[in-house]
């Protein structure tokens, strides 16, 4: 596939941060990246602590910036930030002064979209992530996972064509963390973003995704590509299903793998 075809494009990209703690001594992250992801596909990323998967997903929200190669979108390099592309973080970070609604609404009213356009859309969001009867509650009444829907219905409310999310579901218990990945599975059916997805919960990025990807210890790298080939929506089902037993074990016998090297490395 040339890099035109691709929604997302990483090529060559290496990204080395100078190490304060070590005078002029660098400190490679990510070295010689190859990834490309398609229009509207879900793309995991797991690996070791370190490995580069967030510095990865920050670079395509444009707060970061290869030291070399090409990091492309729709097949433009990206230069900074923009309204394309939403960030959905671990933890909420709403505004504890702000109901829910007041929190969706934010950026888009601040960006000048009309009163009559946010208001539509914000009650199309939250009646997608089951919060319509919550709009006039504060943060400190609900719970971390309506949080967190209250984060996605905000990052959604703009219509970015890239949604980023860097282990936003890492802070829930495991049953929250169900209901969300199946939520975020409902809601990709019916506005299809292309979706980055960061976690270190290797179950987690083969119930949702259509691909994992597992990055070596740093700096980080492709070590491994695993196609999930079960439709969508998913079901519990597919958790305990022979396909999604087999490839748990070998991407976390990858994992594992890095894990020992980057040890090793230490």
């Amino acid at each position: 596939m040339s890099q035109s075809q691709y929604k997302i494009h990483f090529s060559d990209v290496s990204r080395v941060f100078d190490s304060p703690a070590r005078g002029s001594e660098q400190i490679t992250a990510i070295s010689k990246l190859e990834l490309g992801i398609q229009q509207s596909e879900i793309v995991s990323i797991v690996g070791p602590t370190g490995c580069g998967k967030s510095t990865a997903l920050n670079m395509v929200a444009g707060f970061d910036k290869p030291s070399t190669g090409s990091l492309l979108l729709d097949g433009h390099e990206i230069f900074a930030p923009g309204p394309d592309r939403a960030v959905v973080f671990q933890h909420a970070a709403l505004f504890p002064w702000m109901n829910v609604y007041e929190n969706v609404v934010f950026g888009v009213k601040s960006q000048g979209m009309p009163r009559a356009e946010y208001e539509e859309k914000a009650n199309t969001f939250l009646r997608a992530v089951g919060l319509r009867k919550f709009e006039k509650h504060y943060p400190y009444q609900i719970s971390g996972g309506m949080q967190q829907r209250v984060q996605i219905a905000r990052a959604l409310i703009g219509s970015p064509e890239v949604l980023l999310m860097d282990e936003p579901f890492g802070a829930l218990d495991y049953q929250t963390r169900i209901l969300m990945q199946q939520l975020l599975l409902e809601l990709w059916q019916e506005f299809k973003p292309t979706i980055l997805f960061i976690t270190h919960d290797v179950s987690e990025g083969i119930f949702i995704s259509d691909r994992v990807v597992v990055m070596s210890s740093r700096p980080g790298r492709v070590r491994l590509e695993v196609a999930v080939n079960e439709p969508k929506p998913r079901h519990l089902e597919f958790l305990t299903s022979e396909n999604f037993v087999g490839l748990e074990h070998q991407v976390l016998e990858t994992v594992q793998q890095e894990i020992m090297a980057a040890r090793a490395a230490a």
